[in-house]
């Protein structure tokens, strides 16, 4: 009888030569009334923020099917969108399907910024941002959102989508895996709040305007 392969945490794979000269790595916050500047990210990073679309609170109400106890407080986001350029471009995954926006539009709400400068080499940048680029003009992932849903409700772990198209958190998880991300579980249905927990992001309620950026344990 095969043994039952043992599931693991969702990891960085280190580099060493970034993580000996680089800073720790930091998310920052920016409320409302301020707005992140070129110079404070790089392509390749990412903010995580919320929408009141019809799958922004889809995505929430699943969220909380999922997420119970200390891990609530991730729960609060339901939108991440990867930064393409220095000057503040953004590429996400809408209701209208993957598409270019600036990170300015993000500027009356409370969004917070994840820098990943620990775990990938700068050639990496290249690689998570070219695959974003790529996936530009796919469609929203519908199907995959009912999958998530689904395993929410049930505890299956059936997932099922459609080929070329990506909801924002799962177009985010899918590029960084062109870096050194880990994840547990298919990086196409990660949802914003796993994300969060990843990278450890608390919720607005909990976040403090900068915080270690490391892997919940």
């Amino acid at each position: 009888m095969r043994a039952r392969k043992k599931r693991r945490p969702p990891s960085f794979r280190p580099v060493p030569s970034v993580l000996e000269s680089a800073a720790p790595p930091t998310v920052q916050r920016f409320p409302a009334d301020q707005q992140a500047v070129p110079g404070d990210y790089k392509p390749g990073d990412f903010i995580l923020t919320t929408s009141n679309t019809f799958s922004g609170r889809l995505i929430r109400f699943g969220q909380r099917l999922r997420y119970s106890g200390a891990d609530t407080k991730y729960i609060g986001w339901n939108h991440a969108a990867l930064i393409e350029t220095a000057e503040g471009g953004l590429i996400e995954a809408v209701g209208t399907g993957v598409q270019r926006n600036h990170i300015t539009h993000y500027g009356p709400k409370e969004y917070v910024l994840v820098r990943i400068d620990s775990f990938v080499y700068p050639e990496d940048r290249e690689q998570i941002v070219g695959f974003a680029q790529w996936c530009l003009d796919e469609e929203y992932g519908y199907m995959t959102i009912i999958s998530i849903a689904l395993n929410l409700i049930t505890g299956g772990k059936f997932t099922f989508g459609v080929d070329g198209q990506s909801i924002c958190s799962g177009l985010v998880a899918r590029a960084l895996e062109r870096g050194n991300a880990i994840f547990q579980t298919t990086p196409s249905h990660i949802a914003p709040a796993d994300l969060a927990k990843f990278f450890n992001v608390a919720a607005p309620d909990a976040l403090g305007t900068t915080q270690a950026l490391k892997p919940a344990t």
